[in-house]
């Protein structure tokens, strides 16, 4: 017999009747390879996996790719021998941008509370939509994704309950399901919880999962069966929220403010293996580049600069800068990368990737103010990273490069 049973499920029944939240998490469907299926229709119904930079491994895979046995994270080389009948894609990370939005504007259409996870995902406050829909919590469901797949051309898994986590639980579930949508009622949240190990929860990572193995705790079930005191001493406040959040109580509402990065990375292989100093150059300014319109984008500043090198042999290496004063100007954070790479290069070295990393970052209207600052020369900056970025609107991504004389 179930440990706790009765207690557990009153627990829950009291949470439902004090706090009826419904919170949704709308979830891409091999978001990746179904942008490239929205742009190229042939592509449908075909096996086909979308790679990661510079072609390096399976990072999105078709149902039907799925079905052949490729795996998440397989590399190029080996994929296309094992599945040559397979259509594998470079990624196109701006396009990839571009369609999320359409997706997230179209949710936001549906409920004033939409919080963007990621480029894939979103949280939708459904409460007291019945109302307005005159449908029933799943209906609403069913014609969120019917609409999303309308209007933008990409289908989604929807997973509906009473928090994020078991929201989240059940589009695991919607994803194999043929209407693509799953609610998680109150009375069904324990044998949900029976039924998921502990690794299958959002949240819990391997180090996590063999802690609670260790502890005899398998499923999530096991996991709300003990006490807030057992919990928080082996892992915390977060410990407790997981396990009210399973129970059914949303701990984390849907939150529409928009969150700052702690930092913004942009990496990639090079295209060989080189020793070449202009070429490294050429490469981090590419990711500079794009580091720094990301910034203008989120209307922020950073104040750490890093460069990270790796070798051919993958040893890495990284070197970090802070500044007193933030910025968003390439230029101005290219001379630093270069200062950088001065002291880290060596000519006798095989590189295979480079790397640029923003932290410190702040939103503009945050900034203090400088008593010494050159306003003349902040206004020339400000006005020529708002050409490159108007030219980047009008033409294109990456219409303009920042570029160098070699000595």
């Amino acid at each position: 017999m179930r440990s706790g049973f009765d207690e557990i499920q009153k627990q829950i029944d009291t949470v439902a009747m004090s706090k009826k939240n419904v919170i949704a998490l709308v979830d891409c469907d091999s978001f990746f390879v179904s942008c490239e299926q929205k742009v190229n229709p042939e592509l449908k119904g075909k096996a086909v996996c979308v790679l990661s930079n510079r072609d390096g491994c399976v990072i999105s895979r078709s149902r039907e790719a799925k079905k052949m046995g490729i795996r998440m994270g397989l590399p190029y080389f080996m994929a296309k021998k094992e599945f040559p009948k397979c259509v594998y894609l470079s990624g196109r990370h701006d396009l990839y941008g571009e369609v999320s939005k359409e997706v997230m504007a179209v949710l936001k259409e549906f409920s004033p509370k939409v919080e963007v996870y990621s480029i894939d995902e979103a949280f939708v406050e459904l409460t007291g939509l019945e109302r307005l829909y005159k449908k029933n919590y799943t209906e609403i469901g069913e014609f969120l994704r019917e609409e999303v797949m309308k209007r933008v051309d990409i289908p989604v898994s929807i997973g509906i309950s009473s928090s994020k986590t078991l929201a989240k639980l059940a589009s695991d579930k919607a994803k194999s399901m043929t209407g693509g949508v799953y609610h998680i009622h109150k009375g069904e949240i324990i044998d949900v919880l029976e039924n998921t190990e502990i690794g299958e929860i959002w949240g819990i990572g391997k180090n996590l999962t063999l802690m609670f193995h260790k502890n005899g705790i398998l499923n999530a079930y096991e996991l709300v069966s003990q006490t807030d005191t057992w919990l928080n001493k082996k892992i915390g406040i977060r410990g407790l929220e997981m396990k009210h959040e399973l129970m059914g109580e949303m701990v984390s509402p849907v939150d529409t403010s928009v969150k700052l990065p702690k930092s913004i990375q942009k990496t990639s292989m090079l295209s060989k293996f080189s020793s070449d100093i202009n070429f490294l150059k050429n490469s981090l300014n590419y990711h500079i580049h794009r580091a720094c319109a990301k910034l203008r984008k989120l209307d922020a500043k950073c104040t750490g600069i890093t460069l990270m090198l790796k070798t051919k042999d993958f040893k890495s290496y990284y070197e970090k800068r802070i500044i007193a004063k933030p910025t968003d100007f390439e230029l101005e954070i290219s001379g630093i990368i270069f200062e950088l790479l001065d002291k880290m290069y060596n000519p006798n070295v095989l590189y295979r990737s480079t790397g640029v990393i923003l932290d410190g970052i702040t939103q503009n209207s945050e900034a203090q103010l400088f008593l010494f600052s050159d306003n003349s020369a902040d206004e020339k900056k400000s006005r020529l990273t708002k050409c490159f970025d108007n030219l980047e609107s009008r033409f294109g991504k990456n219409i303009i490069r920042t570029g160098f004389t070699p000595d």
